[in-house]
Protein backbone atom coordinates (compact mmCIF):
# COMPACT_ATOMS: atom_id res chain seq x y z
CA UNK A 1 0.00 0.00 0.00
CA UNK A 2 1.29 3.68 -1.25
CA UNK A 3 0.99 5.75 2.06
CA UNK A 4 2.15 8.64 0.67
CA UNK A 5 0.27 8.63 -2.48
CA UNK A 6 -2.46 6.24 -2.49
CA UNK A 7 -6.48 6.70 -2.12
CA UNK A 8 -6.90 7.96 1.62
CA UNK A 9 -10.34 6.16 1.88
CA UNK A 10 -9.41 2.19 0.72
CA UNK A 11 -6.27 2.22 2.93
CA UNK A 12 -8.02 4.05 6.36
CA UNK A 13 -11.02 1.53 6.07
CA UNK A 14 -8.53 -2.06 5.27
CA UNK A 15 -6.43 -0.11 8.42
CA UNK A 16 -9.00 0.30 10.16
CA UNK A 17 -10.74 -3.23 9.98
CA UNK A 18 -7.45 -4.92 10.55
CA UNK A 19 -6.87 -2.66 14.00
CA UNK A 20 -10.31 -3.32 15.14
CA UNK A 21 -10.19 -6.87 15.23
CA UNK A 22 -6.29 -6.37 16.86
CA UNK A 23 -7.68 -4.09 19.61
CA UNK A 24 -10.79 -6.32 20.03
CA UNK A 25 -8.31 -9.25 21.13
CA UNK A 26 -7.15 -7.36 24.04
CA UNK A 27 -10.74 -7.61 25.40
CA UNK A 28 -12.00 -10.95 24.11
CA UNK A 29 -10.20 -12.85 26.69
CA UNK A 30 -11.63 -11.16 29.63
CA UNK A 31 -15.11 -10.85 28.05
CA UNK A 32 -14.94 -14.41 27.91
CA UNK A 33 -13.58 -15.11 31.37
CA UNK A 34 -16.51 -13.25 32.92
CA UNK A 35 -19.11 -14.52 30.97
CA UNK A 36 -18.35 -18.60 31.54
CA UNK A 37 -17.07 -17.61 35.33
CA UNK A 38 -20.12 -15.31 36.01
CA UNK A 39 -22.68 -17.61 34.63
CA UNK A 40 -20.87 -20.34 36.77
CA UNK A 41 -20.06 -18.80 39.89
CA UNK A 42 -22.20 -15.70 39.73
CA UNK A 43 -21.78 -12.28 41.07
CA UNK A 44 -18.71 -13.16 43.33
CA UNK A 45 -17.01 -14.82 40.25
CA UNK A 46 -17.38 -11.48 38.19
CA UNK A 47 -16.41 -9.52 41.39
CA UNK A 48 -13.39 -11.50 41.55
CA UNK A 49 -12.50 -10.70 37.65
CA UNK A 50 -12.92 -6.92 38.22
CA UNK A 51 -10.05 -7.68 40.83
CA UNK A 52 -7.75 -9.70 38.46
CA UNK A 53 -8.84 -7.07 35.01
CA UNK A 54 -6.21 -4.05 36.15
CA UNK A 55 -3.41 -7.31 35.91
CA UNK A 56 -3.83 -7.19 32.31
CA UNK A 57 -4.28 -3.77 32.17
CA UNK A 58 -0.81 -2.73 33.02
CA UNK A 59 0.64 -5.62 30.79
CA UNK A 60 -1.14 -4.34 27.65
CA UNK A 61 -0.35 -0.95 28.25
CA UNK A 62 3.54 -1.53 28.79
CA UNK A 63 3.62 -3.23 25.04
CA UNK A 64 1.74 0.06 23.70
CA UNK A 65 4.54 2.08 25.49
CA UNK A 66 7.13 0.19 23.83
CA UNK A 67 4.78 -0.33 20.80
CA UNK A 68 3.01 2.63 19.58
CA UNK A 69 6.14 4.86 21.04
CA UNK A 70 8.45 3.20 18.48
CA UNK A 71 6.30 3.02 15.88
CA UNK A 72 5.27 6.42 15.40
CA UNK A 73 9.25 7.49 15.47
CA UNK A 74 9.21 4.71 13.11
CA UNK A 75 6.64 5.76 10.64
CA UNK A 76 7.95 9.80 11.02
CA UNK A 77 11.89 8.89 10.37
CA UNK A 78 10.85 7.09 7.28
CA UNK A 79 8.39 9.31 5.73
CA UNK A 80 11.45 12.10 6.53
CA UNK A 81 13.99 10.22 4.56
CA UNK A 82 14.31 10.30 0.57
CA UNK A 83 15.36 6.97 0.28
CA UNK A 84 15.14 3.86 2.65
CA UNK A 85 17.64 4.02 5.47
CA UNK A 86 18.42 1.61 8.59
CA UNK A 87 17.87 4.94 10.77
CA UNK A 88 14.16 3.90 11.78
CA UNK A 89 15.14 0.15 12.78
CA UNK A 90 17.18 1.13 15.42
CA UNK A 91 14.00 2.55 16.91
CA UNK A 92 12.37 -1.05 16.44
CA UNK A 93 15.43 -3.09 18.14
CA UNK A 94 15.12 -0.12 21.10
CA UNK A 95 11.35 -1.52 21.28
CA UNK A 96 12.35 -5.47 21.49
CA UNK A 97 14.52 -4.58 23.96
CA UNK A 98 12.41 -2.39 25.77
CA UNK A 99 9.65 -5.02 25.42
CA UNK A 100 12.33 -7.86 26.65
CA UNK A 101 13.44 -5.56 29.74
CA UNK A 102 9.40 -5.13 30.89
CA UNK A 103 7.96 -8.61 30.24
CA UNK A 104 10.88 -9.71 32.51
CA UNK A 105 9.80 -7.61 35.43
CA UNK A 106 5.95 -7.79 35.14
CA UNK A 107 6.51 -11.04 34.77
CA UNK A 108 8.56 -11.88 38.27
CA UNK A 109 6.23 -9.46 40.09
CA UNK A 110 2.97 -11.34 38.96
CA UNK A 111 4.66 -14.51 39.49
CA UNK A 112 6.25 -13.95 43.15
CA UNK A 113 4.04 -10.98 44.11
CA UNK A 114 0.07 -12.18 43.20
CA UNK A 115 -1.54 -11.99 46.69
CA UNK A 116 -0.05 -8.42 48.05
CA UNK A 117 -1.33 -7.06 44.34
CA UNK A 118 -4.54 -9.02 44.17
CA UNK A 119 -5.49 -7.20 47.67
CA UNK A 120 -4.33 -3.99 46.69
CA UNK A 121 -6.32 -3.85 43.80
CA UNK A 122 -9.39 -4.46 46.10
CA UNK A 123 -9.77 -7.95 47.19
CA UNK A 124 -10.94 -8.99 50.10
CA UNK A 125 -10.32 -12.67 52.24
CA UNK A 126 -13.80 -13.38 50.24
CA UNK A 127 -12.84 -12.78 46.82
CA UNK A 128 -9.25 -13.67 47.04
CA UNK A 129 -8.83 -17.11 46.64
CA UNK A 130 -11.55 -17.28 43.56
CA UNK A 131 -9.05 -14.14 41.76
CA UNK A 132 -5.89 -16.44 42.42
CA UNK A 133 -7.31 -19.01 40.99
CA UNK A 134 -8.52 -16.94 37.64
CA UNK A 135 -4.40 -15.70 37.86
CA UNK A 136 -2.70 -18.83 38.17
CA UNK A 137 -3.67 -20.30 34.59
CA UNK A 138 -2.61 -17.67 32.44
CA UNK A 139 0.76 -16.82 34.50
CA UNK A 140 3.06 -18.83 31.82
CA UNK A 141 1.83 -16.32 28.83
CA UNK A 142 1.60 -12.91 30.34
CA UNK A 143 5.18 -12.26 28.40
CA UNK A 144 3.66 -12.98 25.00
CA UNK A 145 0.63 -10.69 25.55
CA UNK A 146 2.85 -7.65 26.20
CA UNK A 147 5.08 -8.43 23.00
CA UNK A 148 1.67 -9.25 21.14
CA UNK A 149 0.84 -5.53 21.67
CA UNK A 150 4.47 -4.07 20.31
CA UNK A 151 4.75 -6.08 17.43
CA UNK A 152 1.32 -5.44 16.28
CA UNK A 153 2.02 -1.87 16.15
CA UNK A 154 4.74 -2.09 14.20
CA UNK A 155 3.23 -4.55 11.93
CA UNK A 156 0.54 -1.78 11.00
CA UNK A 157 3.47 0.34 10.39
CA UNK A 158 5.44 -2.01 7.94
CA UNK A 159 2.50 -2.46 5.74
CA UNK A 160 0.95 -6.22 7.03
CA UNK A 161 -1.64 -4.92 9.02
CA UNK A 162 -3.64 -7.92 9.00
CA UNK A 163 -1.45 -10.01 10.60
CA UNK A 164 -2.13 -7.96 13.51
CA UNK A 165 -5.72 -9.58 13.68
CA UNK A 166 -4.98 -13.24 14.28
CA UNK A 167 -6.51 -14.93 17.41
CA UNK A 168 -5.05 -16.14 20.55
CA UNK A 169 -2.06 -14.72 22.37
CA UNK A 170 0.33 -17.59 21.26
CA UNK A 171 -1.25 -18.03 17.79
CA UNK A 172 -0.55 -14.14 17.39
CA UNK A 173 2.53 -14.19 18.54
CA UNK A 174 3.57 -16.99 16.28
CA UNK A 175 1.26 -15.54 13.02
CA UNK A 176 3.36 -12.16 13.95
CA UNK A 177 6.37 -13.78 13.37
CA UNK A 178 5.44 -14.57 10.01
CA UNK A 179 5.87 -10.91 8.88
CA UNK A 180 10.00 -11.27 9.08
CA UNK A 181 10.34 -13.88 6.45
CA UNK A 182 7.37 -11.99 3.47
CA UNK A 183 8.70 -9.94 0.91
CA UNK A 184 6.78 -6.76 2.90
CA UNK A 185 8.90 -7.26 5.62
CA UNK A 186 11.20 -4.40 6.45
CA UNK A 187 11.84 -5.02 9.82
CA UNK A 188 15.14 -5.78 11.17
CA UNK A 189 17.22 -5.62 14.07
CA UNK A 190 20.09 -3.34 13.82
CA UNK A 191 22.67 -1.95 16.29
CA UNK A 192 21.18 1.46 17.88
CA UNK A 193 23.34 3.95 18.48
CA UNK A 194 22.51 6.36 21.38
CA UNK A 195 20.03 3.37 22.91
CA UNK A 196 19.07 5.18 25.98
CA UNK A 197 18.45 8.55 24.35
CA UNK A 198 15.90 6.13 21.86
CA UNK A 199 14.33 4.64 24.75
CA UNK A 200 13.71 7.84 26.76
CA UNK A 201 12.33 9.04 23.52
CA UNK A 202 10.38 6.05 22.70
CA UNK A 203 8.69 6.16 26.18
CA UNK A 204 7.73 9.42 25.96
CA UNK A 205 5.86 9.40 22.18
CA UNK A 206 4.37 6.43 23.94
CA UNK A 207 3.41 7.53 27.35
CA UNK A 208 0.11 8.78 26.38
CA UNK A 209 -1.34 5.21 24.95
CA UNK A 210 0.40 3.57 27.90
CA UNK A 211 -1.42 5.49 30.23
CA UNK A 212 -4.89 5.75 28.58
CA UNK A 213 -4.46 1.76 28.96
CA UNK A 214 -2.55 1.22 32.43
CA UNK A 215 -5.69 4.25 33.21
CA UNK A 216 -8.36 1.11 32.86
CA UNK A 217 -6.20 -0.81 35.61
CA UNK A 218 -5.88 2.48 37.94
CA UNK A 219 -9.68 3.24 37.75
CA UNK A 220 -10.43 0.17 38.40
CA UNK A 221 -8.84 -0.30 41.88
CA UNK A 222 -9.83 2.91 42.84
CA UNK A 223 -13.54 1.99 41.80
CA UNK A 224 -13.32 -1.35 43.46
CA UNK A 225 -12.39 0.41 46.58
CA UNK A 226 -14.43 2.80 46.82
CA UNK A 227 -17.69 0.38 45.67
CA UNK A 228 -16.77 -1.73 48.58
CA UNK A 229 -16.39 0.43 51.03
CA UNK A 230 -20.01 2.58 50.08
CA UNK A 231 -22.01 0.05 48.42
CA UNK A 232 -21.06 -3.31 48.84
CA UNK A 233 -20.43 -6.35 46.65
CA UNK A 234 -23.19 -6.43 44.51
CA UNK A 235 -22.32 -2.85 43.20
CA UNK A 236 -18.79 -4.54 42.46
CA UNK A 237 -20.89 -7.23 40.61
CA UNK A 238 -22.24 -4.98 37.99
CA UNK A 239 -19.01 -2.99 38.11
CA UNK A 240 -17.45 -6.05 36.60
CA UNK A 241 -19.89 -5.80 32.99
CA UNK A 242 -19.77 -2.38 33.03
CA UNK A 243 -15.75 -2.04 33.18
CA UNK A 244 -15.85 -4.96 30.50
CA UNK A 245 -17.60 -3.27 28.34
CA UNK A 246 -16.21 -0.14 28.52
CA UNK A 247 -13.25 -1.58 27.80
CA UNK A 248 -14.55 -2.70 24.37
CA UNK A 249 -15.71 0.74 23.95
CA UNK A 250 -11.79 2.30 24.66
CA UNK A 251 -10.68 -1.00 22.63
CA UNK A 252 -12.94 0.54 19.45
CA UNK A 253 -11.28 3.83 19.87
CA UNK A 254 -7.74 2.25 19.50
CA UNK A 255 -8.86 0.65 16.54
CA UNK A 256 -9.36 4.11 14.72
CA UNK A 257 -6.05 5.85 16.40
CA UNK A 258 -4.35 2.44 15.38
CA UNK A 259 -5.64 2.86 11.78
CA UNK A 260 -5.36 6.64 11.45
CA UNK A 261 -1.65 6.42 12.99
CA UNK A 262 0.34 4.81 10.46
CA UNK A 263 -0.88 6.85 7.25
CA UNK A 264 -0.75 10.24 9.70
CA UNK A 265 3.06 9.39 10.94
CA UNK A 266 4.43 8.79 7.90
CA UNK A 267 2.85 11.92 6.09
CA UNK A 268 3.45 13.77 8.81
CA UNK A 269 7.11 12.76 7.94
CA UNK A 270 6.80 13.58 4.47
CA UNK A 271 4.74 17.01 5.34
CA UNK A 272 1.60 16.17 3.36
CA UNK A 273 -0.63 17.67 5.07
CA UNK A 274 -3.80 17.68 3.41
CA UNK A 275 -3.60 14.16 3.42
CA UNK A 276 -3.45 14.27 7.32
CA UNK A 277 -6.92 16.17 7.58
CA UNK A 278 -8.33 13.68 5.19
CA UNK A 279 -7.27 10.83 7.64
CA UNK A 280 -8.63 12.59 10.61
CA UNK A 281 -11.86 13.53 8.66
CA UNK A 282 -12.41 9.45 8.69
CA UNK A 283 -11.10 8.87 12.10
CA UNK A 284 -13.78 11.78 13.36
CA UNK A 285 -16.64 9.84 11.52
CA UNK A 286 -15.85 7.00 12.69
CA UNK A 287 -15.19 7.95 16.77
CA UNK A 288 -18.72 9.23 16.53
CA UNK A 289 -20.26 6.17 14.99
CA UNK A 290 -19.39 4.33 17.75
CA UNK A 291 -19.36 6.55 20.44
CA UNK A 292 -23.31 6.73 19.36
CA UNK A 293 -23.68 3.36 19.32
CA UNK A 294 -22.44 2.16 22.62
CA UNK A 295 -24.16 4.99 24.72
CA UNK A 296 -27.86 3.99 23.05
CA UNK A 297 -27.28 -0.10 23.50
CA UNK A 298 -26.23 0.88 27.10
CA UNK A 299 -29.19 3.56 27.95
CA UNK A 300 -31.60 1.25 25.85
CA UNK A 301 -30.62 -2.50 26.96
CA UNK A 302 -28.43 -1.77 30.20
CA UNK A 303 -29.56 -5.45 32.08
CA UNK A 304 -28.04 -7.34 28.65
CA UNK A 305 -25.07 -6.81 29.97
CA UNK A 306 -25.96 -8.46 32.81
CA UNK A 307 -27.49 -11.46 31.66
CA UNK A 308 -24.34 -11.63 29.43
CA UNK A 309 -21.37 -11.59 32.12
CA UNK A 310 -23.38 -13.23 34.56
CA UNK A 311 -26.62 -15.51 36.38
CA UNK A 312 -28.15 -12.71 38.18
CA UNK A 313 -29.64 -12.57 41.56
CA UNK A 314 -33.07 -10.30 42.22
CA UNK A 315 -30.96 -7.38 43.98
CA UNK A 316 -28.73 -7.29 41.15
CA UNK A 317 -31.08 -6.61 38.25
CA UNK A 318 -32.79 -3.98 40.67
CA UNK A 319 -29.40 -1.94 41.17
CA UNK A 320 -27.98 -2.57 37.42
CA UNK A 321 -29.96 -0.38 35.34
CA UNK A 322 -29.61 3.04 37.06
CA UNK A 323 -25.75 1.75 37.84
CA UNK A 324 -25.06 1.11 34.30
CA UNK A 325 -26.84 4.43 32.46
CA UNK A 326 -24.85 6.78 34.58
CA UNK A 327 -21.60 5.31 33.58
CA UNK A 328 -22.42 4.91 30.07
CA UNK A 329 -23.02 8.45 29.69
CA UNK A 330 -19.24 8.49 29.38
CA UNK A 331 -19.37 6.18 26.29
CA UNK A 332 -20.33 9.52 24.42
CA UNK A 333 -17.22 11.22 24.87
CA UNK A 334 -14.42 8.39 25.61
CA UNK A 335 -13.38 7.56 21.93
CA UNK A 336 -12.86 10.90 21.31
CA UNK A 337 -10.27 11.12 24.07
CA UNK A 338 -8.60 8.39 23.58
CA UNK A 339 -8.58 9.42 19.37
CA UNK A 340 -6.95 12.39 20.39
CA UNK A 341 -4.28 11.28 21.94
CA UNK A 342 -2.80 9.44 19.13
CA UNK A 343 -3.45 12.26 17.15
CA UNK A 344 -1.57 14.39 19.51
CA UNK A 345 1.90 11.96 19.56
CA UNK A 346 1.60 11.51 15.51
CA UNK A 347 2.14 15.09 15.48
CA UNK A 348 4.72 15.36 17.88
CA UNK A 349 2.89 16.93 20.45
CA UNK A 350 3.02 15.05 23.44
CA UNK A 351 2.20 17.74 25.92
CA UNK A 352 -1.14 17.65 24.70
CA UNK A 353 -1.13 13.77 24.55
CA UNK A 354 0.28 13.55 28.31
CA UNK A 355 -2.30 16.17 29.48
CA UNK A 356 -5.40 14.13 28.37
CA UNK A 357 -4.16 10.42 29.07
CA UNK A 358 -3.04 12.18 32.63
CA UNK A 359 -6.21 14.09 33.91
CA UNK A 360 -8.61 11.60 32.55
CA UNK A 361 -6.72 8.34 33.87
CA UNK A 362 -6.03 9.87 37.26
CA UNK A 363 -5.95 13.23 37.94
CA UNK A 364 -10.06 14.78 37.52
CA UNK A 365 -11.48 11.20 37.51
CA UNK A 366 -9.35 10.15 40.71
CA UNK A 367 -10.09 12.99 42.32
CA UNK A 368 -14.29 12.19 41.47
CA UNK A 369 -14.16 9.08 42.75
CA UNK A 370 -12.81 10.00 46.10
CA UNK A 371 -14.93 12.67 46.56
CA UNK A 372 -18.43 12.28 44.69
CA UNK A 373 -19.35 9.74 46.86
CA UNK A 374 -18.39 12.13 50.26
CA UNK A 375 -20.09 15.42 49.32
CA UNK A 376 -22.93 14.25 46.79
CA UNK A 377 -23.82 10.31 48.08
CA UNK A 378 -22.46 6.84 47.41
CA UNK A 379 -24.67 6.68 43.85
CA UNK A 380 -22.63 9.79 42.91
CA UNK A 381 -19.65 7.78 42.06
CA UNK A 382 -20.94 6.53 38.81
CA UNK A 383 -20.97 10.05 37.27
CA UNK A 384 -17.51 10.13 37.84
CA UNK A 385 -16.08 9.35 34.14
CA UNK A 386 -18.95 11.04 32.29
CA UNK A 387 -17.88 14.57 33.89
CA UNK A 388 -14.36 13.59 33.50
CA UNK A 389 -14.88 12.83 29.99
CA UNK A 390 -17.03 16.19 29.36
CA UNK A 391 -14.05 18.03 31.06
CA UNK A 392 -10.87 15.92 29.24
CA UNK A 393 -13.04 16.62 25.61
CA UNK A 394 -13.37 20.73 26.16
CA UNK A 395 -9.69 20.87 26.10
CA UNK A 396 -9.05 18.15 23.86
CA UNK A 397 -10.94 19.60 20.94
CA UNK A 398 -9.35 22.80 21.73
CA UNK A 399 -5.87 21.35 20.96
CA UNK A 400 -6.94 19.36 18.04
CA UNK A 401 -7.83 22.22 16.51
CA UNK A 402 -5.25 24.49 17.11
CA UNK A 403 -2.67 21.87 15.87
CA UNK A 404 -4.77 21.01 12.84
CA UNK A 405 -5.15 24.89 12.01
CA UNK A 406 -1.35 24.72 12.45
CA UNK A 407 -1.26 22.48 9.82
CA UNK A 408 -2.62 24.95 7.15
CA UNK A 409 0.11 27.51 7.54
CA UNK A 410 2.61 24.97 6.44
CA UNK A 411 4.03 24.47 2.82
CA UNK A 412 2.74 20.84 1.65
CA UNK A 413 4.97 19.21 -0.23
Amino acid sequence: MNLLGGNIKPIYFKYLSAAFGSAMITSVYSLVDMAMVGQYQGPDGTAALAVVAPVWNIIYSLGLLMGIGGSVIFSTVRGQETQKSSNENEYFTVAVIGSVIFAFVSWAAIIFFDKPILLFFGADSSLLSLAESYLTPVKAVIPLFLFNQMLAAFLRNDNHPELATAAGSGISFAVMLSHFWSKKNTLVLRKPTGIVGKLREISITGFPTFFFDIAIGILTVLFNRQIMKYLGSNALAVYGPVINVSTIVQCCAYSVGQASQPIISINFGAKKWQRIKETLRYALYTVGAFSIFWTALSLICPNLYIYIFMKPTKAILEIAPAIIRCYSISFLLLPLNIFSTYYFQVLMKPKAAFLVSVFRGCIISGILIMLLPILTGADSIWFAMPITELFVAVYAVSMMKKYTKALSKEVSL
